[in-house]
């Protein structure tokens, strides 16, 4: 199992410069807007840092960047950094030697500002800004992958900021907004099989967004506490060449059979553990495109396209349209995290369980990670198993099926964090 991109996203390779690289993307961007968004940004992250850093630092004043800040294009290029003149490349980057900021004003920042709104822009300038922290107050020891996930979490304390109402420069982020910079953070991730390791790794998109929601959740004091034996990494090489090869992904067929009887054994397995009794087969149906089966109140899923049926006690998806879309547009994790999904819904009703309100679909959620969870830390190589790439291609499914719009509900960043606790605590963390 492993990864495809979502056609919506359209990324190029770019090349590493210093500390941080971002893909730009195709659009109709306006440098100007973009440029705007950039200054009240960075004005407002300072803002932040100015009363954030003397409570990281023992009452330390907090020294904004001394170098400035350096928008470029391909006709003016960013200043040497370390005696080392860069050409141009669609990039974001912070300046250790020279302690300044620079940035393609040319096609990444517009392109980010024209797809995924002003939000995405403030994220990244946060995120670099979080590299100046580091040069203030260290570590200076640690992996290329800890520092750049340290940096996101610096970001979502930022934003958290910016949710709590104290900028002025960024009012009433609206759920719609804020799911929509978290599909915009999924371009920023390395590619699938990057080992941790490497130099200059960032992390997967699961891990990226992890460091972000964590600082929105805790704050900068968190994120300062970062370091190679406590930050829960999650990308792994490709173990075989047939699995580069192929990305990891399973033909949608074989997907679909295997998931859903990994799926069943798991909860056969758990589900003691969850409700105190047995865990009934739980029949999974096919059906074509606008032919559901009878259903009297069907707990939907994926727009309609899939749900658990609690008075027939089964599960059903569209396995025309839904399934194989899923499969070649994002991967056959997505199919993974659409199965989990529905298995979870059937788990909480079946204990006598919410479902349906925010609290409920949090828990499914959440109970779908811990079947992820089984899958990533098993130990029989012979079994299945995750591959580099399926836990960002649960994260686009989510965004897929979660994204905030009409108001109600739990938004995607919600769900997304629900799931992430079920990945990395396992089913003990859906109980309570």
């Amino acid at each position: 199992m492993s990864v495809k991109a979502w056609r919506l996203f359209a990324v190029v390779v770019v090349v590493m410069l210093a500390a941080c690289s971002f893909p730009s993307l195709e659009d109709e961007p306006s440098p100007r807007k973009a440029s705007e968004s950039v200054t009240r940004a960075l004005k407002d992250v300072e803002r932040f840092w100015g009363e954030q850093f003397p409570k990281l630092t023992g009452g330390r004043e907090f020294q904004p960047i001394q170098g400035g800040y350096f928008p470029y294009t391909e006709s003016d290029p960013p200043p040497a950094c370390g005696g080392q003149q860069a050409g141009y490349s669609p990039n974001a980057f912070y300046c250790p030697d020279q302690d300044f900021i620079a940035w393609d004003a040319q096609t990444l920042i517009p392109s980010l500002e024209a797809d995924y709104g002003p939000a995405l822009v403030g994220v990244v300038m946060a995120h670099e800004y979080g590299h100046a922290i580091q040069q203030r107050i260290g570590p200076d020891d640690q992996p290329t992958v800890v520092l750049e996930q340290q940096a996101d979490c610096y970001a979502g304390a930022w934003l958290a900021d910016v949710l709590a109402g104290r900028s002025e420069a960024f009012k009433k982020l609206t759920p719609e907004q804020l799911d929509t910079t978290v599909a915009g953070l999924l371009l920023l991730r390395d590619q699938p099989g990057t080992p941790a390791a490497a130099e200059g790794a960032h992390g997967n998109a699961f891990d990226r967004i992890r460091a972000l929601q964590e600082g929105v959740e805790d704050g900068a004091g968190q994120c300062a506490k970062y370091r190679a034996n406590n930050l829960p990494v999650t990308e792994v090489p490709f173990s075989t060449r047939q699995e580069a090869a192929t990305g990891g992904d399973l033909p949608y067929d074989d997907a679909v059979q295997a998931l859903a009887a990994d799926a069943q054994g798991y909860w056969q397995r758990t589900y003691p553990q969850l409700a105190g009794n047995q865990w009934p087969q739980l029949p999974v149906r096919a059906f074509e495109a606008g032919s559901p089966p009878a259903c009297d109140k069907p707990d939907a899923s994926a727009g309609g396209a899939a749900f658990y049926c609690p008075d027939g006690d089964f599960a059903a998806f569209d396995t025309t349209e839904l399934g194989p879309q899923l499969h070649e547009r994002i991967g056959d994790y997505a199919v993974g995290m659409l199965l989990g999904d529905l298995f979870a819904r059937a788990a909480q009703d079946r204990r006598g369980a919410e479902t349906r309100d925010r609290a409920g679909q949090l828990a499914v959620d959440c109970l779908a990670g811990s079947w992820t969870n089984d899958l990533l830390t098993r130990q029989d190589q012979d079994s299945l198993r995750l591959s580099p790439g399926d836990l960002d291609e649960a994260v686009s499914a989510l965004l897929a099926f979660g994204r905030a719009s009409d108001g109600s509900g739990p938004t995607a960043f919600d769900r997304i964090a629900a799931y992430r606790s079920g990945v990395l605590k396992g089913l003990s963390a859906c109980q309570a």
